[in-house]
């Protein structure tokens, strides 16, 4: 694996262990993140390695505050026409597209592990992850109405993770509430919280559980998911025979019933 300049990258047990790397500006995201965070889910999606990914912020004050905007605003002009980024009203250059895997072709189950902050842009990241576990001092807000900006792409890529009521009052009271790991759990984005010491090594088990099943069964049950929440209950059922023959196959089929007829039976914890 390459070395990366906002990233910090290690592989082991099947698991990509990803690390947000810039706690002098809260783990934003610059456009160097952005070029190598798309290099990274190119590389991850050919790592055959590679069978799920977890995704967290170095140190323990954010996981991810957005877009860095000292970079971002630093050269805004308030008398010129139009925004930044625009080339027509329906043409972006969206800088957090970056941030998302699924949108970069990375159908690999991702894991996120948020400790501190994450706010505005962080949302592109946890909005396309699939499983989001928080330490119990992480707390969830997104600023952007209270400093003249439309909150649009975020709150779209929460809409189904989170109960709509909770999911219109954080993105209309901006910077002036913030959700506590145990509030962002009980709205349906976090599905666990940990004590901030054991946050890295709840994750790590996570990912490398779902790291052990056949890869294609994985892969096919996420795509399965993630369908029927974008499609009809109809469409999607008629969708899930062709998933589950591109998703299953002799060889995971004969693991899976080896696994089972050993006698030796999964060791199972209560959440």
């Amino acid at each position: 694996m390459e070395t990366f300049e906002t990233l910090i990258v290690t592989i082991d047990a099947g698991v990509a262990e990803v690390t947000l790397n810039r706690p002098e500006a809260m783990n934003s995201f610059n456009s160097t993140m952005r070029r190598e965070l798309v290099k990274l889910w190119s590389v991850l999606r050919e790592d055959d390695d590679v069978r799920c990914v977890l995704v967290t912020g170095a140190g323990d004050r954010a996981f991810c505050t957005g877009i860095d905007r000292a970079e971002a605003m630093a050269d805004i002009d308030p008398d010129s026409d139009g925004l930044d980024g625009y080339v027509t009203p329906f043409m972006f250059d969206d800088p957090g597209s970056a941030m998302c895997p699924k949108a970069n072709e990375l159908w690999k189950p991702i894991v996120a592990a948020v400790n501190g902050i994450a706010c505005g842009g962080a949302f592109y990241l946890l909005g396309e992850s699939d499983i989001v576990i928080a330490s119990e001092t992480a707390t969830f807000f997104d600023p952007h109405v209270t400093y003249g900006m439309t909150a649009a792409f975020e709150p779209i890529q929460l809409l189904g993770r989170m109960a709509f009521g909770d999911l219109v009052r954080m993105s209309l009271m901006g910077a002036s509430e913030r959700l506590s790991a145990l509030t962002a759990q009980a709205t349906g984005l976090v599905s666990e919280v940990v004590a901030p010491d054991e946050l890295v090594a709840a994750g790590r088990r996570i990912a490398r559980t779902v790291a052990e099943a056949p890869s294609l069964a994985t892969q096919g049950t996420l795509r399965a998911l993630w369908m029927g929440r974008e499609l009809s209950r109809r469409q999607a059922l008629d969708q899930a025979y062709l998933l589950t023959a591109l998703g299953t196959d002799k060889v995971s089929l004969a693991e899976g019933q080896e696994r089972f007829s050993s006698g030796a039976r999964v060791q199972w914890r209560l959440r």
